[in-house]
């Protein structure tokens, strides 16, 4: 489990359609061989790592899954380490099971903040709520606005600095993961 509070943008060194390897420090300090590392929002096991950098295993259903295939070597990746029980919990709930892409739309400044419009694959609009919470990318974020098919993003100077958004352009992929409890309150509900 995770929270979608970054803790370091690593750099991926290299990657092909089985495996990556991502540049960091932060990570790598405490890192054990098995441990789960969400990447850009993808929770992956850490196959092999030294001080500098690890290497995970990129499985078809992954590649399928999330915007992984699309990056390149010196591209950043949002990092964040499993949830260990006596972490605080801040930012939400996040599992590492990315749901689908969506796309960048549109960009704009107001104020500090950057609002980063996002297209939602429809599969997945439902879970969308005006001031509920969807990982991008990994980054825990609140849902300002939902539009037709699509949501909008405030994003603060902190998160910008903080995580690989700043890299993002008009039509990038992005990972997204929708709240887990409206999955598990729709799969009762449609028992």
């Amino acid at each position: 489990m995770f929270t979608g509070i970054v803790e370091e943008v690593g750099v991926v060194a290299k990657i092909s359609d089985k495996a990556m390897t991502v540049q960091a420090s932060k990570i790598t300090a405490d890192l054990k061989l098995g441990d789960s590392i969400a990447v850009n929002g993808a929770c992956l096991t850490a196959i092999d790592f030294s001080r500098s950098e690890f290497s995970v295993d990129l499985s078809p259903e992954t590649m399928r899954r999330t915007s992984l295939g699309q990056l390149s070597a010196g591209g950043p990746v949002n990092l964040e380490r499993a949830l260990s029980a006596s972490d605080r919990m801040g930012g939400h709930i996040v599992q590492g099971h990315v749901d689908g892409t969506g796309r960048v739309m549109s960009t704009k400044q107001e104020g500090d903040s950057i609002i980063f419009r996002i297209r939602v694959p429809k599969r997945l609009y439902r879970y969308i709520v005006e001031k509920g919470f969807v990982a991008v990318d990994g980054i825990s974020l609140t849902v300002v606005k939902r539009g037709a098919s699509s949501f909008t993003l405030a994003v603060i100077p902190y998160t910008l600095k903080n995580t690989n958004l700043a890299a993002l352009s008009v039509g990038d992929r992005v990972n997204l993961e929708a709240d887990i409890l409206a999955n598990y309150v729709e799969s009762l509900l449609d028992r």
